[in-house]
C-alpha cells in the first residue's frame, strides 16, 4: 500500500455564534472552503479529484442530504466529482481524513479533498411527528444546536448528561482546578491572537465573500486568567467550567487536499506531510473528553514513534478542562499543544474542526521544523479520535 499525503489545507474565519457568518448558509460555506483549498493546487484538473469526504454533524438543515455533494456542486467543480458526508459529530471533519488517507492509501483514489463545515447558528428547530393523528395537546420544537436531543428513554441517565456536566465530572475526577482552566483558556487566546498577528493564518484562511470578517471573530485580544476567573460557573452553582474557559458555538467550514506521492506532479505543489497513523477510540459517554488519550496514543503506536518524538500538537479544545485531562495523561510538553492557539478562541463548528486541526499542525510542523505531530479530537457520546502527520520536509 503506498503512503497519503497533505498538500493543502484551507478554511474560512470562523465566526460566533449569531455572529458575522450568521446569514451565510452552511452548504454555502462548505463550498468556500472547497474552492479556497483547490485553487491552492492550481495545477490540478478538478475533474481528477477521486472523492470529496465532508465532515458534518448536525445534518438537520440546510446542511441536509449530503452536504459535501453540495459544497461541490456551488464551488463549481465538475459534476463527476463525487463526495459523500460523514458524522462523527465533532470528530467528522477528522474522521473524513482518516477516509481519505485511507481510500489514497488503497490506491482507489490519487486525490481526495477532505473537510467539514458547521453552521450552529443556524441549526434549526426539529419538530417530532406525533405518534397519533391531530393530537390536541402543545408540542415543542427541539434545538439542534448542540449536545443530547430526542434521547432514547433506554439509555441511562448518567449517559446522556450535558456536555458541561459531563466535564465538570472530569474536573472531579482529575482534580483539575478552575485556576488551571483559566489558564489554559487564557493561553489559547494569547497564541491564536499573536499567530493572526503574525501572519500565520494568512495563508491558511479564505475569505468569505459579501461578509465583513477578516479573521476568527471570538479571539478576545488581551485575555487574562483573572478576567476569565471573573465568569460565573455555567453548569453547578460551584462548578469550574464557564463560558470563558470551554469553546463557544460557532459557524465555518475548512478542507484539506489529500494525495498519494505520485499525485505531485499534476497537483503541483510538493506535499507537507505524510499521514503516518490513526485510530478512535471509545469509552463511557460521559468520558467524552477523556477519549483522545487512548486514540493517540494507537496512532503513534502505529506510526512507531514515541510521545517523546512528538514535536507538536493540536488538541482540538472542546473544554479546558479535557484539554488538560489529555495533556496530563500523555505527559507532553504543553509549550507544544496548540501553538497557534486552540478552539477555546478560535471557535469549534463542530464538523470542520478537524480539518482545521489538521491543516494546522501541517503548517506548525513546517515552521518550527519539527517531524512528527498528533492532530486529536474528542467526541460527544464518548469518543475521540487522532491522526499522525511526519513532516516530510524533516526526514
Amino acid at each position: 500500500m503506498g503512503s497519503a499525503f497533505v498538500y493543502a489545507a484551507a478554511r474560512t474565519p470562523f465566526g460566533r455564534f449569531n455572529g458575522a457568518l450568521a446569514g451565510v448558509r452552511p452548504d454555502d460555506l462548505a463550498a468556500v472552503a472547497l474552492r479556497g483549498v483547490v485553487a491552492k493546487v492550481s495545477a490540478l484538473d478538478p475533474a481528477e479529484i477521486g472523492d470529496v469526504v465532508w465532515g458534518n454533524a448536525n445534518g438537520a438543515g440546510e446542511d441536509n442530504r449530503n452536504v459535501g455533494r453540495m459544497a461541490v456542486l456551488l464551488a463549481g467543480l465538475p459534476v463527476t466529482v463525487p463526495a459523500t458526508t460523514v458524522n462523527r459529530l465533532c470528530g467528522s471533519g477528522l474522521d473524513a481524513a482518516m477516509i481519505g488517507s485511507r481510500t489514497i492509501e488503497s490506491g482507489d483514489a490519487d486525490v481526495v479533498v477532505i473537510g467539514g463545515v458547521e453552521s450552529m447558528t443556524r441549526a434549526p428547530w426539529v419538530l417530532p411527528k406525533p405518534s397519533r393523528a391531530f393530537p390536541a395537546g402543545d408540542v415543542t420544537a427541539v434545538s439542534t444546536t448542540l449536545g443530547w436531543r430526542l434521547v432514547n428513554p433506554a439509555m441511562p441517565a448518567e449517559w446522556t448528561v450535558s456536555l458541561g456536566e459531563a466535564n465538570e465530572q472530569l474536573a472531579e475526577r482529575f482534580s483539575i482546578s478552575r485556576e488551571r482552566q483559566d489558564a489554559f483558556a487564557a493561553r489559547s487566546h494569547v497564541l491564536a491572537d499573536a499567530a493572526w498577528n503574525a501572519g500565520f493564518y494568512d495563508d491558511l484562511v479564505v475569505q468569505v465573500e459579501g461578509v465583513d470578517l477578516a479573521r476568527d471573530e471570538g479571539i478576545r485580544p488581551g485575555t487574562t486568567p483573572d478576567v476569565l476567573a471573573g465568569l460565573k460557573p455555567a453548569f453547578r452553582p460551584d462548578g469550574t467550567i464557564t463560558a470563558g474557559n470551554a469553546s463557544p458555538l460557532n459557524d465555518g467550514a475548512s478542507a484539506v487536499v489529500l494525495g498519494s506521492e505520485a499525485a505531485a506532479g499534476r497537483l503541483g505543489v510538493d506535499p507537507l506531510a505524510r499521514v503516518a497513523g490513526r485510530a478512535a477510540s471509545a469509552l463511557e459517554p460521559q468520558l467524552f473528553g477523556y477519549a483522545p488519550v487512548e486514540a493517540a496514543d494507537r496512532a503513534l503506536r502505529r506510526a512507531g514513534v514515541g510521545w517523546d518524538e512528538v514535536g507538536a500538537v493540536e488538541l482540538n479544545e472542546a473544554f479546558a478542562v479535557q484539554s488538560l485531562v489529555c495533556l496530563d495523561a500523555w505527559k507532553a510538553d504543553p509549550e507544544i499543544v496548540n501553538t497557534r492557539g486552540g478552539a477555546i478562541a478560535i471557535g469549534h463548528p463542530l464538523g470542520a474542526s478537524g480539518g482545521r486541526i489538521l491543516g494546522t499542525l501541517a503548517h506548525v510542523l513546517r515552521e518550527r521544523r519539527e517531524r512528527w505531530g498528533v492532530a486529536a479530537i474528542c467526541i460527544g457520546v464518548g469518543q475521540g479520535l487522532a491522526v499522525v502527520l511526519e513532516n516530510v520536509s524533516a526526514r
